[in-house]
């Protein structure tokens, strides 16, 4: 019994059907490559003072941990002066200074001035949170040519919160981070997508453990973060 032949024609279309693989498979290749992936850890602490009506203060402080929670990231300490409006508005106008690491293990300093604008609507157990910010941060004042000059943001984002009891909230997020003043980048190149729960263990007293992806874009070598984060804030 003779072997079939396999016939020229077919051995062409086989190779094309094998570089398109490699093809694919380098490329698959490239752009996971391409991408930087970093397991953190946020831990924060902040705590707001009613000081007239409607008005109040908060004191936060934040320690954030990367690469893959092995290092001090990120530190910051933020004061704020926060207005009721309504009973479904709130503003507020905020100072963050910030230290954050640096390639060489050295840490910038940061200041950075926002201003928020809530809406918080609530029905049946469900409520509905509304923000959009605008924030102005300089790096390296003293120490950078550029430091003078300050980066402009936009950042709007939306929280779904379910009352599962009075004290205990499961709820989803997302943050969507948008350059103003930056003539390389246009539109969204950052997002947050995060899901937590807020337990209100004592009165005035609540924790907030969450897991979050920030996904970065618009970059030549993107950085996508998994973080778990827990908050303990407290009102008085």
């Amino acid at each position: 019994m003779t072997q079939p032949i396999l016939k020229f024609s077919t051995v062409i279309d086989l190779r094309k059907i094998a570089l398109a693989t490699l093809f694919i498979f380098l490329a698959s290749v490239r752009f996971v490559s391409a991408q930087w992936n970093d397991a953190q850890l946020w831990t924060s602490v902040s705590l707001d003072k009613k000081i007239y009506k409607g008005f109040s203060v908060s004191l936060s402080e934040e320690l954030r941990f990367s690469e893959n929670i092995t290092e001090l990231g990120t530190i910051f300490t933020d004061v704020g002066l926060n207005y009721k409006i309504s009973k479904n508005w709130k503003i507020s106008g905020n100072y963050r200074f910030t230290d954050k690491i640096q390639l060489d293990n050295s840490y910038s300093k940061r200041h950075r001035y926002y201003f928020d604008l809530s809406y918080r609507k609530k029905f049946y157990q469900f409520t509905v949170m509304v923000r959009t910010r605008f924030q102005s941060q300089y790096k390296d004042v003293n120490s950078s040519e550029k430091g003078h000059l300050p980066e402009y943001y936009s950042r709007d984002k939306i929280t779904l919160k379910y009352g599962i009891t009075r004290r205990l909230s499961p709820y989803i997020a997302a943050e969507a981070f948008i350059p103003l003043n930056n003539p390389d980048v246009k539109g969204i190149d950052n997002m947050r997508y995060s899901m937590g729960l807020e337990w209100e263990f004592f009165k005035n007293s609540t924790l907030d453990v969450f897991y979050m992806i920030q996904q970065q874009y618009q970059a030549s070598d993107p950085e996508r973060d998994f973080v778990t984060g827990i908050g303990y804030s407290y009102s008085f």
